[in-house]
């Protein structure tokens, strides 16, 4: 046995922790697109994809709000699912050029933020979180 194993509080700890690493990411860029919906809408345009503005606004809505309630453990578990989903298909939509070393980073990185978020979705947020 592990010493995570046998303290409820360190358990609790590591879990607002994870809570708060993986928030960060969807904070600082939500703002970021909060910021510059013109920029974001036309990054969204450069992917081919119909419907920028909305898709823009969508994903600023999603990250802030999701990555606030991953903050606070409220309904942490519902938007780690949101997330996750988020991330996988911006991992296909927008990182999808694998041959470029960067893009084939930046897509195993949402792949891999998005093994965090159901993981926390499996687990639970935690004793320190508004829900539990």
């Amino acid at each position: 046995m592990t010493d995570t194993q046998t303290n409820p509080v360190s358990n609790d700890a590591l879990a607002l922790l994870a809570r708060v690493l993986l928030a960060a990411i969807f904070l600082l860029s939500g703002v970021a697109k909060l910021a510059d919906p013109a920029g974001t809408a036309a990054y969204v345009a450069s992917a081919g994809l119909p419907a920028p503005q909305l898709a823009a606004w969508g994903a600023a809505l999603l990250e802030t709000l999701g990555g606030l309630a991953l903050l606070s453990g409220y309904r942490a578990c519902s938007a780690a699912l949101a997330l996750a989903s988020f991330s996988v298909v911006a991992a296909l939509l927008f990182h999808n050029q694998l041959a470029d070393q960067n893009q084939m980073i930046h897509f195993l990185k949402n792949l891999a933020i998005a093994g965090g978020l159901l993981q926390l979705a499996i687990t639970g947020p935690g004793r320190f979180a508004l829900s539990r």
